[in-house]
C-alpha cells in the first residue's frame, strides 16, 4: 500500500500532467499540515522572472505548485529574509492590537477620562476588526499581483495613524487615527506577510510560520513596556511618536526584504456560499466567533482591574499585558508543532476551553501572584486561537481552489466577535463590576470551545485517538 504522502504526490503529478518519479514525494518528513498545504495549492502559477531587457515580467510557471516540495526553496538567505520581513509585519499588525490594553488604561485615567470604558474599547475593537476584514478583502488583490501596493500602502497608513495619534486630544480624533487609520493599514500590510511564506517553505513551513507569528506576541510585549517607561518622562505625544518611529524602522525592513516568488494565475472569488452547507465549516466559524467575543477581555481590561482592585500599583500593572503577550509567544509556536502530531482541531479545543476557564478564574484572583499565574497560562492557551485557524481552514476545505476564499470568509465573520466583544464587556463593567467582565468573557470562550468540539466530532468522529 502506498503511503499518504506518496498517494498525494501521485494525484499532484496527475493533475498537472507530469510523470512521477519514484522519489518525488515519498518524504517521511512531511507532516499532515505540510501535506494539507500541498493539497491547498492552486495551479497554474505565474512567476516573476528577469527578461533580456532586465525588467521583471510575469510568465507561466512550469512549476505545478507554489508549495510543491520539489521547487520550494525551503531555506537559503532569501527565504529566511522572508521570515524576518513577515516577523515585523506580525510585530506591527497583531502586536499593535495586543498593545491596546495599555492605551485603554491610559485613556480611562487621563486623555479620555470623560469617556466610558465601553466607548474607549470601541477604538481597539474597531482596529482589530478592520485588521481581519481588510486582510480578507485584500486576498484577491494579493492574487492579482498588487503585493507591494498592499505592503507599502498599509505601512504608510499604519505609521501615519500612529503619528497622528500623538496629536489627538479628543475621542473622535483618537478613534479615526488609532481605530480606523491604523486598522486599515495593518489589515492591508498583513496579507503579504502571511501569504509569501507559503511560497518559500513546505517541509519547514511550521518553523517559518511559528517564528514569524511570534512577532505579534513580542511586539505586544515590547510596545507596552516602551510606552509605560516613556510616557511619564516625555509625555503621551512623544511616547506615541517613539512607537511610531519603531514601527517605521521595522516596516522599512519588511518592505525591503519581502520578495514575491510566485503568484496564482487565477483570481480568488470573494464568496463561496457552498461552505455554509458543510457542517464542520459552519461550526468552526461559529466557535471562533463565539470565542473571540470573550478572548480579548484580559488583554483590554486586566491592567485596569489590578489597579482599581488594589492588587498592584500602576507601575506593576502596566506589565500585566506584557506578561500575557510574552507567554502567548510560546502558545503560538509549541501548539503548532504538537498539532502536526495530534491534529489541529484536537489541539485548539482544549486550549480554547482552558482559556475560558482561566478568564473566569480571574474573578477569584485577589492578589498579584495568582493573577500573574493565570495570565501566563491564559497567554499560552489564547495563542492557539491566533496560530491554528489557518491550518484548520485547510483541513476543512476539500476543494483547494477555494481555500483562500473560505479562509477570508471565516476571518471576516470571526472579526464581528472581536468588534463587539470588548465593548459589551465595557458596558458590563459600567453597570456592575470586573467579576462579570471575566465571567462573560470566560463563558463566551468556553461556548466557543463547545462549538469547536462539535466541529471536531463532525469532521473526524467521536474517537478520542482520531487525528483531526
Amino acid at each position: 500500500m502506498a503511503s499518504p504522502t506518496s498517494s498525494l504526490g501521485d494525484d499532484f503529478e496527475k493533475d498537472v500532467g507530469f510523470e512521477k518519479t519514484r522519489s518525488s514525494h515519498e518524504d517521511p518528513r512531511l507532516t499532515q499540515q505540510q501535506q494539507d498545504l500541498i493539497e491547498a495549492s492552486e495551479p497554474p502559477f505565474t512567476e516573476h522572472v528577469q527578461s533580456d531587457g532586465g525588467d521583471l515580467e510575469k510568465v507561466t510557471s512550469a512549476k505545478p505548485s507554489v508549495t510543491n516540495i520539489k521547487h520550494v526553496p525551503n531555506g537559503g538567505t532569501t527565504a529566511w529574509l522572508q521570515v524576518l520581513g513577515s516577523f515585523f509585519i506580525y510585530w506591527n499588525a497583531w502586536g499593535i492590537v495586543n498593545t491596546f490594553g495599555t492605551y485603554q488604561t491610559f485613556y480611562e485615567t487621563d486623555l479620555l477620562s470623560a469617556s466610558s470604558p465601553s466607548d474607549i474599547s470601541w477604538i481597539g475593537s474597531v482596529q482589530a476588526f478592520l485588521l481581519m476584514v481588510v486582510s480578507a478583502l485584500g486576498g484577491p488583490l494579493y492574487d492579482a499581483g498588487y503585493v507591494h501596493h498592499l505592503l507599502i500602502g498599509g505601512s504608510v497608513l499604519a505609521v501615519l495613524g500612529q503619528m497622528m495619534l500623538s496629536l489627538c486630544t479628543t475621542y473622535w480624533q483618537v478613534f479615526l487615527a488609532q481605530g480606523i487609520c491604523i486598522g486599515i493599514g495593518t489589515g492591508a500590510m498583513f496579507v503579504p506577510g502571511v501569504a509569501i511564506l507559503s511560497t518559500y517553505f513546505s517541509t519547514k513551513i511550521a518553523t517559518a510560520t511559528g517564528l514569524a507569528a511570534a512577532g505579534s506576541s513580542l511586539g505586544g510585549t515590547i510596545y507596552p513596556i516602551v510606552f509605560h517607561q516613556l510616557q511619564p518622562k516625555i509625555g503621551f505625544a512623544w511616547a506615541t511618536r517613539v512607537l511610531g518611529f519603531i514601527m517605521l524602522a521595522t516596516l522599512i525592513v519588511s518592505n525591503c526584504v519581502l520578495k514575491v516568488r510566485v503568484l496564482p494565475e487565477g483570481r480568488r472569488r470573494f464568496l463561496d456560499l457552498t461552505a455554509f452547507k458543510e457542517l464542520p465549516y459552519v461550526l468552526f466559524v461559529a466557535g471562533n466567533t463565539m470565542a473571540f467575543l470573550g478572548l480579548y477581555n484580559p488583554f483590554f481590561y486586566v491592567q485596569s482591574y489590578v489597579i482599581e482592585s488594589g492588587i498592584a500599583g500602576p507601575g506593576l500593572a502596566f506589565y500585566m499585558l506584557s506578561i500575557i503577550n510574552a507567554s502567548s509567544t510560546f502558545g503560538r509556536i509549541i501548539p503548532g508543532y504538537t498539532a502536526d502530531r495530534i491534529g489541529p482541531l484536537n489541539m485548539i479545543v482544549p486550549c480554547t476551553f482552558f482559556a475560558g476557564v482561566l478568564c473566569i478564574c480571574l474573578a477569584a484572583a485577589h492578589s498579584i501572584g495568582p493573577v500573574i499565574a493565570i495570565l501566563v497560562l491564559y497567554g499560552f492557551c489564547s495563542g492557539t486561537l491566533v496560530s491554528l485557524p489557518p491550518t484548520i481552514f485547510v483541513h476543512l476545505t476539500e476543494n483547494r481552489a477555494v481555500i483562500g476564499t473560505r479562509m477570508g470568509m471565516g476571518f471576516a465573520i470571526t472579526s464581528v466577535g472581536m468588534l463587539v466583544g470588548t465593548p459589551i464587556s465595557g458596558a458590563i463593567l459600567n453597570a456592575s463590576s470586573f467579576t462579570y467582565v471575566w465571567v462573560f468573557g470566560g463563558i463566551c470562550t468556553v461556548a466557543g470551545a463547545g462549538c469547536l468540539l462539535a466541529c471536531r466530532v463532525a469532521k473526524g468522529g467521536a474517537g478520542l485517538m482520531t487525528k483531526v
